[in-house]
């Protein structure tokens, strides 16, 4: 479904704040329909499109969206890219496999009415496959939050392949409504993640210097799966907890082994 154009006669509709929904991705034709259609209450839809090489860009034109296609390499320089490309006064920034709620639809848009400034961080209801996973999540496979909506130049991405730093201007709100999150398909998706994601962490370690010693790599091992099935109260999921919790302590261990024997891709991205 296409944003529907602001109608002239309607002065209290004309004169809301521009919102522009913004979704950075690759090669994502099968999950870009069900995103773009969730966010019909914006103003714009721009997609940028990094290096897809699948249906995407039809897909996008199809929800009446805006699409920009280029290659970006680093993942921030991606997302800079495409806020700059925004021209609203507030941005939704949205993964492919993520799908706004009309209950989160409807608070974003009083949101912004009442506000001129800052950033809200919007609530993840994180899935695996069709199930909802309420506990473990951090790190690299999942936020309980993150700051999606934001007024234009009140965010910015740092260097790095994978979850760079991000700079936030203005005050800090929450809202309550959750975005709905499929963060992985089934158990080989949360593997083929894990293998992706340290590919690129392992690459952003060498090129800063950066790679972390074996012992501090064990320490993380730890203190990663503690924090994500006590701290964050995996063990409440079952064997999905053990997993994430597994999943989240590879992870530094993974990054050290791939640094260290030069046995990554870091074109994965």
């Amino acid at each position: 479904m296409a944003p529907q154009p602001v109608p002239s006669s309607d002065a209290a509709t004309a004169n809301r704040p521009l919102l522009s929904a913004l979704v950075v991705a690759r090669n994502e034709e099968a999950r870009l329909g069900p995103c773009l259609e969730s966010l019909g209450f914006a103003d714009e839809i721009v997609v940028l499109l990094d290096r897809s090489t699948d249906g995407s860009a039809a897909v996008a034109q199809c929800h009446g969206a805006r699409v920009i296609e280029g290659a970006w390499e680093i993942e921030g320089e991606r997302r800079n890219a495409g806020i700059a490309a925004c021209r609203g006064e507030w941005i939704l920034e949205v993964d492919a496999d993520e799908r706004a709620t009309p209950a989160l639809a409807a608070e974003i848009r009083a949101a912004i009415a009442a506000h001129d400034s800052g950033y809200f961080l919007v609530p993840m209801a994180n899935h695996i496959g069709g199930r909802l996973v309420r506990h473990g999540w951090g790190a690299y496979n999942g936020v309980a939050r993150k700051p999606a909506l934001f007024r234009a130049g009140g965010k910015h991405w740092g260097a790095g392949r994978v979850h760079p730093k991000i700079e936030l201007v203005g005050p800090r709100r929450e809202l309550a409504a959750a975005m709905q999150h499929f963060v992985y398909r089934d158990v080989s998706d949360m593997l083929r993640r894990l293998d992706r994601y340290t590919d690129l962490a392992a690459a952003d370690a060498l090129e800063r210097n950066a790679v972390p010693s074996l012992a501090r790599s064990l320490r993380r091992v730890l203190s990663r799966a503690w924090k994500s099935y006590v701290a964050r109260r995996g063990y409440r999921e079952g064997a999905w907890g053990v997993a994430l919790a597994m999943l989240s302590g590879l992870y530094p261990l993974l990054i050290y082994l791939k640094a260290t024997t030069g046995r990554y891709d870091a074109a994965r991205e």
